[in-house]
């Protein structure tokens, strides 16, 4: 009997919703934890630098993490056999670069915890395209139907709150709060809509490691593209990542926790759909929360009332996309599901019966590429040695932090990693 064979039972132990779930939260941490660095927009860093330095240790995960996990040749494997997913891969890239630039100018003007939620909306955009394009909650029951609308409101209800404890906030600032305001819910409808080549990806059988190594491309043109058009040509450009060269690392550092995040809710869209996964990992918000609050003391000076608003509109966002997220799908939605994937074959001339595989957590990899290639120590050296180059180079920056709050959390974060990465090995080997 083969290993996977024998694994074979184990594996089937947790169901595929559940797992969605799990990665869900495993998400939501590391993509909150992710964002702590864009604070150092408030030290009078270019959000443009600062999100550049995310993107550039986002491509360098990009092609690491897969590399470590199913190697080159798996990767290239699935590309070469579904060529058309590439370009979808790249859009969603490009929609990422910018959403990422609008979120660092909204931290900039209203603060990191309460601009997180507000472009968490993206929840509704991403709620409203699963349904219309990819048949995400048809056939469901009236109470899956009722959570899920009931959370969406309680998402836009949630972000109404914060906006408006962002205004007492604002009071004096020049209008700085309301461009904090527009940047967050404008990166909010950009998120959302980067999440139809999400799904696009996964009913056509994609893996989520071979998306996120071509999805880079996109993100690193286009901040390319931003950075030489805000600073008015290459050399301009190269002279500000020169001057920002102490505070790079960690950025970078950001940009490659935000892939671990981004990873897991890649496998939360693709296992429990759009609709449910988005909210879920949305949840976010909290670690931005706790990392605005204690780490950062971003509270600091607000009135009580204001507080209030704050933690009242997050725990009603929270609430809302919990309520999303446990509207499992019936056998009728699913029947909409497998409907929709069959379009997808029949567009791109797909195996079907290969697509269901993959789709249901098993993905029928061919013994050549489980094989790894000498290059692919060579892409993992030359990560660790950006790490140490950017590192060495560092300086501490003139941010008021917690280190026992801090510390506390960066283990919040740590955790969560380990069980959702080996549950997701023993159910599905990262398929």
């Amino acid at each position: 009997m083969s290993r996977d064979a024998a694994a074979a039972p184990a594996r089937s132990t947790l169901s595929l919703h559940k797992l969605g779930v799990v990665c869900g939260l495993a998400a939501a941490v590391w993509l909150g934890s992710a964002e702590a660095p864009t604070k150092l927009v408030t030290e009078g860093f270019s959000p443009f630098l600062i999100s550049m330095g995310m993107v550039m240790g986002a491509f360098v995960a990009r092609w690491t993490l897969p590399t470590l996990l199913k190697g080159t040749g798996f990767m290239f494997d699935d590309l070469f056999d579904k060529p058309h997913l590439m370009v979808w891969a790249v859009l969603a890239g490009m929609l990422w670069a910018v959403a990422n630039t609008l979120t660092i100018f909204a931290v900039r003007n209203v603060g990191l915890s309460i601009a997180f939620p507000l472009w968490n909306t993206n929840s509704l955009v991403g709620l409203l395209w699963g349904c219309l394009l990819f048949k995400e909650l048809r056939g469901c029951r009236a109470r899956d139907w009722a959570k899920v609308l009931g959370g969406a409101a309680g998402i836009v209800l949630g972000a109404a709150v914060l906006a408006v404890a962002t205004a007492e906030r604002a009071s004096g600032s020049s209008g700085r709060g309301i461009m904090g305001i527009v940047a967050a819910l404008s990166a909010g409808v950009l998120l959302g809509t980067m999440y139809i080549p999400y799904r696009k990806a996964y009913i056509s059988g994609m893996n989520p490691l071979s998306f996120v190594t071509v999805f880079t491309f996109g993100e690193l043109g286009t901040i390319l593209a931003l950075g030489w058009i805000f600073y008015g040509g290459a050399a301009p450009l190269a002279s500000a990542l020169h001057r920002a060269r102490p505070m790079l690392f960690w950025p970078f550092l950001g940009g490659f926790c935000w892939v671990i995040g981004d990873l897991f809710q890649q496998y939360a869209a693709k296992y429990i759909g759009i609709g449910r996964g988005i909210p879920l990992s949305n949840t976010n918000q909290l670690w931005g929360l706790l990392w605005g609050t204690l780490v950062f003391a971003e509270f600091r000076g607000m009135s009580f009332s204001g507080r209030l608003l704050i933690v009242a509109g997050s725990s009603i966002m929270i609430a809302g996309a919990a309520a999303i997220s446990t509207a499992a799908p019936p056998p009728l939605e699913l029947e909409n599901w497998r409907a929709a994937m069959n379009r997808e074959c029949v567009r791109y001339g797909l195996d079907a019966e290969q697509v269901a595989a993959v789709a249901a957590g098993d993905d029928p990899v061919s013994s050549h590429s489980r094989e790894r290639r000498w290059w692919e120590i060579v892409i993992v050296c030359a990560a660790l040695a950006i790490f140490v180059w950017l590192a060495a180079g560092t300086r501490s920056q003139h941010i008021a932090v917690s280190i026992p709050w801090m510390i506390a959390l960066i283990v919040g974060t740590i955790i969560p990693l380990g069980a959702a990465g080996a549950l997701l090995w023993r159910r599905t080997r990262f398929s």
